[in-house]
């Protein structure tokens, strides 16, 4: 209990826990945008190749 009331009083730890909030809150924003990306490339690359086995 000593080492979080020590961390609580600390700016350099506060400093470091919000910077890893932000890493982890980019992280979320980048795998949520690479997951869209991939799904929308998926379609598109589908559409294309059912267009060709059509033609």
């Amino acid at each position: 209990m000593k080492f979080f009331k020590k961390m609580l009083r600390d700016n350099k730890a506060a400093t470091a826990i919000e910077y890893g909030l932000i890493a982890a809150l980019i992280a979320v924003a980048g795998v949520t945008a690479f997951n869209t990306l991939g799904e929308q490339i998926g379609t598109t690359m589908n559409n294309a190749s059912a267009a060709m086995i059509t033609s």
